[in-house]
Formats: structure tokens, sequence, C-alpha cells
């Protein structure tokens, strides 16, 4: 019986390499191309699937966290991280960096703020400045499976894992991911590591303002720091504190579990269904050909 599957998975391979030889040379660069983005395309299903329930070991920016800290010899090497369900951080945290990152947007976009995303292109052609247009879905799919760089194609994978995570994890599931894996100061990775490092309890204990400084240095984690603040991170965690109030909550906490709402301002679920990143696309090719709309 072994002998007879022997056989004919040796005879299935020869037909193979012998179709394989009638091919064109085009219809080679065919076959290995068309294999390959479905070899990609399955492979990024199963990365999604995976963190759809395990948070990941490691992520490209800590790895590349890493071999910054040990080629400078001034910035020590430090690695501090401990994962946390939602349920173990508090609703305060979670409002907070829906507010600092999204703008009160989080709950209703559906990965992308176009609004923003434009802004933010226009500000970087016209002033030559960066201006955050990304997401925390964006910064997500990001930090989750992708390096840190400005090419223009880590750009398009990334709105690509972005649609994912959004049809397969949902909500609740991408902001547990982000709390989990962002970057909060040199080497401190998550809201858990933050909490204890910073403030010397856990992320479940966050007051309203602890979780306004927390949000408040991500921009830039690596000069910040919540437990010492400077005038300028002390303003924009204050800023956010009202700001918390004005645009309402993304979470609450009941009988002990997170429960993501849509806050109080509904009027933005129109604003974001109006657009999405196909129009932002054909939007910039535009700008880039100078064509006005």
């Amino acid at each position: 019986m072994a002998k007879k599957t022997r056989q004919k998975h040796k005879a299935r391979k020869r037909r193979g390499l012998k179709r394989w030889k009638q091919l064109s040379f085009m219809g080679k660069v065919w076959r290995v191309c068309w294999v390959t983005l479905l070899s990609l395309f399955g492979f990024s299903i199963f990365q999604v699937l995976v963190c759809a329930v395990i948070n990941p070991p490691l992520t490209p920016l800590m790895v590349q966290r890493f071999f910054e800290q040990m080629s400078d010899s001034e910035r020590p090497v430090v690695f501090q991280r401990d994962y946390v369900s939602i349920d173990d951080i508090s609703p305060n945290l979670i409002n907070a960096v829906a507010i600092a990152e999204d703008g009160g947007l989080y709950m209703y976009h559906h990965g992308f703020a176009v609004q923003r995303m434009k802004k933010a292109y226009t500000s970087s052609v016209t002033k030559r400045t960066r201006a955050g247009g990304s997401t925390i879905s964006q910064q997500t799919a990001k930090n989750c499976f992708l390096p840190h760089t400005h090419r223009m194609w880590r750009k398009a994978i990334e709105a690509y894992y972005t649609i994912l995570i959004e049809k397969i994890w949902g909500k609740k599931r991408i902001m547990e991911c982000y709390l989990n894996i962002i970057e909060f100061g040199n080497g401190i990775y998550g809201c858990e590591a933050a909490s204890q490092h910073y403030f010397h309890h856990s992320a479940s204990k966050l007051t309203r303002r602890e979780a306004a400084l927390l949000a408040a240095c991500l921009p830039s984690p690596l000069r910040s720091n919540p437990a010492r603040p400077s005038r300028y991170l002390s303003r924009r965690a204050s800023t956010l504190q009202h700001r918390m109030g004005f645009y309402g909550t993304a979470a609450t906490l009941q009988d002990g579990k997170i429960v993501m709402t849509e806050g109080k301002n509904p009027k933005y679920k129109k604003m974001v269904e109006e657009e999405n990143i196909f129009d932002f696309t054909v939007w910039m090719l535009k700008q880039k050909m100078g064509i006005k709309d």
C-alpha cells in the first residue's frame, strides 16, 4: 500500500514537472507570481488569525529597538513587557488613547479616518511637517506585523493589514493588542509594564490623570516621562482629560468586563462612512499628478 502511494506521488511529480517545462517563459513568470502572491495572502491571514487570540511574543519594533539599544553605548538595554487582558486595563486609559490617537473617531471608523489622512498629507507637502493621520487600527497593524519605515510599500501593506484586523478582530481586540504592544518608553512595551514602571501599580488602577499622561506621551515615548511630565506633556494631558468629557467614552467597565461603546457623538459615524481608503488613494494620486478636485 505504501509502495503504491509512493509511486502515485512520483507520477504526479513527473506530470507536474512536464507541465512546467511545457510553459513559456512568461507562463513560468506568471505561475511564480500568482503562487507567491497566494502564499503571502495565506500567510497574512494565518498571522491575523493567530494574533486574534495570542499576543505576539515579539514585534518588529521591539527587535528594531533592541538593536538600537545595543548599538548605542549611552542607551541602556531594557525590555519590559507584561501582557494583560483588556478587562484588566482601566477604561480611563482606553478612553484617553482613543481621544489622543483617533480624536473620538475610534468606535466609528472602519480602520481609516480619511479626512485626518488628507490633512496629514497636505501638511507634510505644504508645510514640510509630519502630522499624525494614522488611526489606532493602522498603528496596531504597523506595530504588530511590519517594520518601522516611511516607504510607500509599507503604508500600502499597512492598509491591507488594517482592513484584515478590522474585519477579523473587531474594535475590542484591536484596542487590547494595541495597548499591549505599544511603546511607552525605552524598552517599555504595553500599558501594564508602563503603569508598573511609571506609577508602581497595575494598569487596571490607572486614574484619569495617569491615563491621560500615558496617552499624551505616545507621539514621542522615547522623549517623554509620564511620571515626571514636562510642562508641555502636562498641558497635553490636561487637554486630553477635557476632551474625554467632551467626546464621551469608548469603553466602560460592566461586571468586571470592558464594553466598547460609541460615546455620544453619532454624527462622526456619518462623517467617517462618507469616504474610505480607496477614495483617499484616488485623491492622493490626483494630488501627486496636480489634478484638482
